[in-house]
């Protein structure tokens, strides 16, 4: 009898934790995004002056046509995702944009990381983005509701899975 009642309490305890972490809002992680913050894996030596713009790498995808691996992409930070940081779009000199996925989710950026300048290593490849998805991304963005009601089709578009990120600027 008295297993019956340890087990017992533990799964009450068990799961009042559960139900206490999932009240908890879980954000993107606090940082101040400052030149030199890295986020996932660290950027190998050299990577940085390494980086391509995003119009060869889109020439590079179009020529393989297949995903790119270990490429470096430099660009400015336009929109985080304000729920866990689990995504980001960058913006390239020629005011292209594309989306970015942490690998494995393993790591996520604060939203401090808007409006700076980064290098991204990682793997890029062309890709067709259902409705459902550009919808769920575009509601992670805060976007007007009107805005998210307008997306009526699929995108081909360029994503990138970053292994590591560099603050540069």
């Amino acid at each position: 009898m008295k297993f019956k009642a340890i087990v017992f309490a533990v799964a009450v305890s068990v799961s009042t934790l559960a139900f206490a972490q999932e009240g908890k809002k879980m954000g993107p992680p606090a940082g101040n995004a400052i030149v030199g913050d890295t986020y996932g894996s660290t950027l190998a030596s050299g990577v940085e002056s390494k980086a391509i713009s995003v119009d060869k790498l889109s020439k590079k995808l179009k020529k393989e046509n297949k995903k790119v691996e270990n490429v470096a992409i430099k660009g400015k930070v336009v929109d985080v995702c304000d729920k866990k940081g689990c995504w980001l779009t960058i913006q390239t000199e020629d005011n292209s944009q594309f989306f970015v996925k942490m690998k494995d989710y393993a790591f996520f950026v604060p939203t401090a990381l808007k409006g700076k300048t980064v290098v991204l290593d990682g793997s890029a490849e062309r890709k067709v983005t259902s409705i459902d998805e550009q919808k769920h991304y575009a509601e992670d963005a805060k976007k007007p509701q009107a805005e998210i009601d307008a997306i009526t089709t699929p995108k081909e578009e360029i994503r990138f899975v970053a292994n590591g990120i560099k603050v540069v600027n």
